[in-house]
């Protein structure tokens, strides 16, 4: 098997290979090549000491000294050059508690975490597999080198990676890798929230996001995110629905585009059903007031999983508003921006549709014909300069300080004032119109003596 190297990986390569050391291309970077794909990043293993890297290459950074790793910078990149090693236990579920150095190329591959993974290539030798990395990716398998339940012992994350693999790349994760998944799921509480989110968000955001189903069933959700296994146990006895919120979900998340905040806010929609979930007396679930609980728990999970605060922002309006329908009339639809504040827009749209092509067939085409037009009116309102937002007001405070208001409290609640009567009515939205509103205001505010009435 043929592979082409980039330029600087050769000369990598060579230099060392020139110098008696063994070197490769190795892991990600040979696993996409074989699938005809671009890698992202290019890693190098060899069996030159980490000391000898150093001296053979003028731009040099420690960003793993200590395991072996060196980064080599050339060419404007960085490329990661380490030598074999031979891990010690791990303890701490993450971390070999020593590193020893050696010279042979097959006792660093068999401490890999899947075959895939595990291939190494230079255009001397060719093709290095040595445990059926490139059979396990020609029949779509992810497969832990060697024993399952030893490669997670050592870090628990990779029961995650293994499920984020079989996503990106819609391969079977072989049986016995999946059974010790399962057995072995508490483990990953051992591993820190940071390193857990951004597999996560690599699975939700892959082109399968609907293997996060592989997450719950192997029992991993019971530690990371439980509130999706109460999704999947909360059936929708209601015309509306033909799945439990779980399953709902799952098909939401298929029909957004693979976005971060989107897929987050398509995972996370329904997170309050299971808690608000009532049933009348006619066998008919109800779910009242689940959008504003749902964007309460939805913060309080994407602050466990660390998330950065606008994508928490963006996400919680998303889905605090994603059930919203205001009546077909511009006005309405004005106050619904206003409330819904442009953090929602245009996303909003993409997640009410992917929301209701997962529900049941009833009166399908009359809501998505709901949102074609509220999503149209919207444009309308844009595209005409209506305001929806204070920045858009003809008046500011500025100009009330001009007019002899001054700052405070009062001042707010007067723009506050002028905002909902332009909102309401956007001819009024004129410097002429809100300017006598404002004297006005500012008169009865004062009194015909000129002193304040407060």
């Amino acid at each position: 098997m043929k592979m082409v190297l980039p330029e600087d990986v050769k000369k990598i390569i060579e230099k060392l290979e020139g110098c008696g050391h063994e070197a490769y291309a190795v892991g990600g970077c040979v696993r996409d090549s074989i699938l005809g794909k671009t890698p992202s990043d290019w890693d190098i293993t060899t069996s030159a000491p980490p000391e000898k890297v150093k001296e053979l290459f003028f731009h040099t950074v420690d960003t793993g000294i200590a395991h072996g790793t060196v980064t080599v910078l050339l060419g404007g990149r960085g490329y990661e050059v380490t030598t074999y090693r031979i891990d010690g236990e791990y303890r701490d579920g993450r971390h070999p508690s020593s590193v020893a150095f050696t010279p042979l190329l097959a006792e660093d591959l068999k401490r890999r975490d899947f075959t895939i993974n595990a291939m190494a290539y230079n255009e001397r030798e060719g093709l290095v597999d040595l445990f059926g990395g490139a059979r396990d990716l020609k029949q779509g398998v992810i497969r832990c080198v060697g024993s399952p339940q030893e490669r997670f012992s050592e870090d628990a994350l990779r029961m995650l990676r293994a499920l984020r693999f079989g996503a990106q790349l819609d391969f079977e994760i072989e049986r016995e890798t999946y059974r010790a998944i399962g057995e072995l799921a508490s483990h990953i509480t051992a591993v820190s929230m940071e390193r857990i989110t951004v597999e996560l968000v690599k699975l939700l955001t892959s082109e399968h996001p609907q293997r996060f189903r592989s997450v719950y069933e192997t029992g991993l959700t019971a530690y990371i995110l439980p509130e999706f296994d109460r999704m999947m146990e909360t059936p929708q006895n209601t015309k509306h629905h033909c799945y439990t919120v779980g399953e709902h979900t799952l098909r939401v998340l298929q029909n957004v585009a693979p976005q971060k905040d989107l897929r987050l806010a398509a995972l996370l929609h329904d997170v309050a059903k299971p808690e608000t979930r009532t049933t009348d007396e006619k066998g008919q679930d109800h779910f009242y007031g689940h959008q504003e609980r749902g964007a309460q728990i939805a913060v309080r999970i994407l602050r466990r999983l660390k998330m950065d605060n606008d994508t928490i922002a963006k996400v919680r309006a998303l889905v605090r508003w994603h059930d919203e329908r205001p009546a077909q009339s511009r006005k309405a639809v004005r106050r619904a921006m206003v409330a819904m504040g442009p953090a929602c827009f245009p996303d909003i749209f993409a997640l009410k549709r992917a929301d209701t092509l997962a529900q049941s067939d009833y009166r399908r085409q009359e809501k998505l014909a709901e949102i074609d037009a509220f999503e149209r009116i919207c444009g309308e309102i844009r595209q005409s300069g209506e305001c929806v937002s204070k920045k858009d007001l003809r008046i500011n405070g500025r100009d009330l300080m001009a007019l002899g208001m001054p700052q405070g409290e009062k001042m707010g609640e007067l723009l506050q004032e002028l905002f909902v009567m332009v909102v309401d009515d956007p001819q009024k939205n004129n410097k002429e119109y809100l300017t006598r509103q404002a004297l006005s205001y500012i008169k009865n505010q004062t009194g015909p003596d000129g002193g304040s009435q407060a």
